[in-house]
């Protein structure tokens, strides 16, 4: 059985984070590749099975975001975390190559620049957040507050907090200040898709030494990606944290397996559609007015 013959029969449900319900990444599969009969195909019939199925995806994801941006009730949301070499910019190449650029802006957020730092750490994404109609894309997002800063606390020295509001509260405080702004979001008619793209150590291993190997990809290399690589398990224990306290019915997490890049990419894109389509998004119907003015312009630009 292919990945494109019942790719959409996958229940999507295995992949998501029940809410408040603790999860181990360790336990979590990062080379699933399908049901048993799709994991029995060889590596490249998977590959092309999962680009086949992939590709009917892209075509109903622009359709979905025309009738998105025609209703104009809801905007999307779709927050990508991962580690280094997990596969974030792919995915969002791949699985959104058929939408029109019009109606969709991706943000990347690096190291917050001097004027975020002067304001809320959940300020530089809420003015980027996408309006009415409108596809929105967080490579990376707020919750690298949670993960690297969690990591790495001297960074919060950075922040000109006030020193009675870092303690051992801000990682459970953070967690509620999130769920409250994802929760607005979601009342204004924003939904919200997170996207963990798990990737073992000893793929992220391999992808490193491709980037090494291969002089095209060398610029994707840097020295720090060795040093975060490091501290793996204390990632670990971030990002569970995280999961655990952030998966919410409106605003859910998925985790997705990543050591199989094309059966990755299928999964995201499968997501999504469904969860546009289960929105029963519509065009505008016009009232017996508008269509009787549409029915004189007719009468006009046929008479000229």
């Amino acid at each position: 059985m292919s990945f494109e013959e019942n790719g959409s029969d996958i229940p999507i449900s295995q992949f998501r984070v029940i809410p408040g319900a603790p999860i181990k990444l360790a336990d979590q599969d990062t080379a699933w590749a399908g049901t048993p009969a799709m994991a029995a195909l060889s590596e490249l019939k998977l590959k092309k099975s999962a680009k086949k199925f992939l590709k009917a995806r892209v075509a109903e994801l622009a359709d979905a975001q025309e009738r998105l941006y025609a209703d104009d009730r809801h905007s999307l949301l779709l927050i990508f975390q991962a580690r280094d070499a997990a596969g974030k910019d792919s995915t969002i190449k791949h699985v959104m190559s058929g939408v029109n650029p019009q109606g969709c802006q991706v943000h990347s957020f690096k190291a917050p620049s001097k004027e975020e730092l002067d304001h809320n750490y959940l300020w530089r994404c809420w003015k980027d957040l996408p309006e009415r109609g409108r596809i929105g894309i967080f490579n990376r997002s707020y919750y690298e507050e949670v993960l690297v800063v969690r990591v790495h606390p001297e960074i919060l020295a950075g922040q000109k907090l006030p020193p009675e509001h870092v303690d051992d509260e801000i990682w459970a405080e953070r967690f509620e200040d999130i769920n409250a702004f994802e929760r607005h979001m979601a009342r204004n008619g924003t939904v919200i898709l997170k996207f963990f793209l798990h990737v073992s150590k000893e793929e992220q291993k391999q992808r490193f030494l491709d980037r090494l190997n291969e002089p095209e990809k060398n610029w994707k290399f840097s020295s720090s990606d060795l040093k975060v690589r490091e501290s793996w398990e204390m990632y670990d224990e971030a990002y569970q944290a995280m999961l655990q306290a952030t998966s919410t019915e409106h605003a859910p997490w998925y985790v997705i397996p990543a050591d199989h890049k094309p059966v990755m990419r299928a999964l995201v894109g499968h997501i999504i559609v469904k969860t546009l389509n289960d929105l029963d998004l519509e065009f505008p119907t016009l009232s017996p007015e508008e269509i009787a003015r549409l029915d004189e312009a007719r009468a006009v630009l046929m008479n000229e």
